[in-house]
């Protein structure tokens, strides 16, 4: 009589985890129709396919012949494949359909080869099977540890749950009985009954997780970049000059700032139209790009106006500032195939990492101002280190006046 309840716990336990599996298979396929998310979709089949699989199984039990029982569990390790290879489509990876049906392949082949194979090795080789499926959804969400996603960790533990309960059999092999009905095994078909819902419903929980975070991040990343050139706008330049002159501060290094305006834009705007002129920045942001480092922050921080901030000191900086100038000079842009003069003045400012970004781009408008009245289409420098914004403004202020008064106030620096 005891034997007959726990057999019926577990028929019960298994048909929860059915009917929980095919629900949430459902609300994933819904959700994927509606946020054109593939990975949704590729979840989403999964678990239709487990609860199928596993719905047969217990609908069938031993009445299910031989080659519909092989057909159910191929089905059953088909389903695990997705949802590994869903975690490798959710963080932009190719689906990888051999990996899918690698396990059923696997299973078919020992099962027929081997035929008659004992219960006992079915066991451990299935629970084998599924193990590694889901150590390989957990090494992908753990290959995307630098995105840092607050959801991480559970994300990874759920599957390594997964697996470890998968790999009990296994591991206790000497406990269980050759024919695997001793009362250890029926402790761990409980178990594991048990686990399949508590899987069911805690994986879909973090694939929410997950899909919500990187929808957040998606629209956090549109804030903070300028749609035209695809460079950061003022917003995101801030935050992320802000992280560098933290860093830069602790290692001690310098930083020096840009700030670009390209020279007669209000001109192509009146005269060739707007359009022109979009594309005319569509082109600087690719020069510039591709004249600075990967380490270099760059952001179109107004209409014609960018700003770059650099971890290097002056003389460095000074060099890719030419860099760009002259990149943008021979851009060779042409308007109804008339070649379009396209050229840069840029203002350069430098100074110790502990510097405040406004005290640099204060001091570097200072420089860029110089350029302009100095004939355009040139780099010009404070090669005095700005000590603090109402001086630099100041310097910037008289920069747009007079030159001498520019000098003057220069000369406070020193």
């Amino acid at each position: 009589m005891p034997g007959n309840s726990l057999s019926l716990d577990i028929s019960t336990l298994y048909l929860v985890a059915t009917l929980v599996a095919a629900m949430l298979g459902g609300l994933l396929i819904y959700f994927w129709r509606q946020e054109k998310i593939a990975a949704l979709g590729w979840w989403g089949a999964a678990y239709l396919l487990g609860a199928a699989s596993i719905a047969l199984w217990i609908a069938g039990g031993d009445d299910l012949g031989f080659g519909l029982l092989l057909a159910v569990n191929a089905v059953g390790f088909i389903a695990c494949g997705l949802v590994w290879d869903a975690a490798r489509v959710f963080h932009g990876r190719t689906p990888s359909i051999v990996g899918v049906v690698a396990g059923a392949m696997v299973w078919l082949g020992a099962v027929l080869v081997a035929d008659p194979l004992s219960e006992h090795v079915r066991l451990f080789l299935g629970a084998g099977i599924v193990a590694a499926y889901a150590a390989l959804t957990a090494s992908e969400l753990w290959r995307e540890r630098r995105k840092a996603m607050r959801s991480r960790w559970p994300a990874i533990f759920v599957p390594i749950l997964h697996g470890a309960v998968l790999m009990l059999p296994i591991v206790l092999g000497d406990i269980l009985s050759p024919a695997g009905t001793g009362p250890y095994n029926a402790i761990w078909v409980a178990a594991f009954a048990a686990e399949l819902v508590f899987y069911a419903i805690g994986t879909v929980f973090i694939i929410f997780m997950l899909v919500s975070e990187r929808t957040l991040a998606i629209h956090k990343t549109a804030a903070s970049i300028d749609p035209l050139t695809g460079l950061l706008n003022r917003r995101g330049f801030r935050e992320a000059t802000t992280r560098m002159i933290e860093r830069e501060a602790k290692a001690g290094r310098p930083i020096t700032a840009m700030i670009f305006d390209i020279d007669h834009f209000k001109a192509v705007n009146d005269t060739y139209g707007h359009a022109t002129g979009d594309d005319v920045l569509r082109v600087f942001a690719n020069v510039a790009v591709g004249a600075l480092r990967v380490t270099d922050l760059l952001g179109r921080v107004g209409g014609e106006e960018f700003a770059a901030l650099l971890p290097c000191g002056m003389e460095e900086a000074l060099v890719a500032a030419e860099r760009v100038r002259d990149a943008f000079e021979q851009a060779g842009i042409a308007v109804d195939g008339a070649p379009l003069a396209t050229t840069v003045s840029i203002g350069v400012a430098g100074g110790p990492a502990s510097t405040e970004l406004d005290v640099l781009l204060a001091s570097a408008d200072t420089a860029l101002y110089r350029a302009k009245r100095g004939g355009r289409n040139r780099v010009e420098a404070v090669l005095e280190e700005p000590l603090e914004l109402d001086h630099a403004r100041r310097l910037a202020q008289a920069a747009r006046g007079d030159n001498t008064k520019v000098d003057a106030v220069s000369e406070a620096y020193v």
